[in-house]
């Protein structure tokens, strides 16, 4: 298959393997820049595992959870939190994977790329595929060490059946980051607004505790974190550890990840984006 691409009295012709070329390239790339950072991966797992280690133990008497689906018993709290530490991974992942976009695009391999004639949607696609993979390595690693803790699935299959949900919310997170990221030139800028958006998403979630706690507290909260795309990731994550599907959290992250990537699409885009009003790799094309 070969697809033809124009430029201003250019022709340029880009066939499939051209494309998987690329797209292996960025992936590479990511890969080999998340195994130099050693620092990364240590920091994406001593989060969660703080959570799990530290916060569970000394909130679990307090915290306790009732019979709430997917669950078929009681559960510690410890348990009840993997989902959501989970989730928090790719949360914290997909935002810096984003980070270190605003110094691609500005300065870095990425602004010669996005004056490539590849696509836009395809690169930023690519982007979001090798950020996936990155989080993939981070949950899976962080799941090893919690089975040591007596924290895993009932069943081992369901490392399996949390798979697609893993890709789903990673990619509905890193699409997410790449839209924020398109509005800033600096990474000084970007990284105050990370703890602006993570740390609520985080904490108006049902990540660390169940939703109905929550409403007995405070309805406006709990009307917060209901509709917060966050929560949906937790509970497609909660439930696919245990074999099953949250369909309402399926659809409502799909939802966001397409708005998510459309967002990011056009902001990027070289005539009506905002990177091109901002001056970015494409102004004055």
């Amino acid at each position: 298959m070969t697809i033809a691409t124009t430029a201003p009295g250019v022709e340029r012709r880009i066939t499939a393997g051209g494309y998987l070329v690329c797209l292996g390239g960025i992936v590479w790339r990511e890969s080999l820049r998340f195994l130099h950072q050693r620092g990364r991966f240590l920091s994406a797992l001593v989060r969660p595992l703080v959570w799990l280690f530290i916060f569970a133990a000394g909130f679990r008497a307090t915290l306790g959870v009732s019979i709430i689906p997917p669950y078929e018993t009681y559960v510690l709290y410890e348990v009840y939190i993997a989902p959501g530490l989970i989730a928090m991974i790719q949360l914290f992942n997909g935002l810096q994977s984003s980070l270190s976009m605003v110094y691609d695009r500005e300065v870095g391999a990425m602004r010669i790329l996005l004056v490539s004639p590849y696509p836009r949607w395809f690169l930023l696609v690519s982007k979001l595929v090798a950020g996936i993979a990155v989080s993939l390595l981070q949950v899976y690693a962080f799941l090893l060490v919690a089975y040591f803790w007596d924290v895993q699935p009932d069943d081992p299959i369901g490392y399996l059946t949390v798979l697609p949900a893993l890709i789903l919310t990673g990619f509905m997170l890193g699409a997410m980051g790449l839209a924020m990221s398109s509005v800033f030139k600096q990474l000084e800028n970007f990284a105050s607004v990370m703890n602006f958006v993570i740390f609520p998403m985080f904490f108006a979630s049902s990540a660390l505790y169940p939703l109905w706690r929550v409403q007995q507290a405070s309805i406006p909260l709990y009307e917060i974190c209901r509709y917060n795309p966050f929560t949906s990731a937790v509970e497609l994550i909660r439930f696919a550890l245990y074999r099953q599907i949250d369909w309402t959290s399926l659809a409502v992250v799909a939802g966001c990840s397409v708005v998510f990537l459309a967002a990011a699409i056009f902001a990027y885009d070289p005539s009506t984006g905002l990177t091109s009003r901002r001056g970015g790799p494409d102004a004055g094309k």
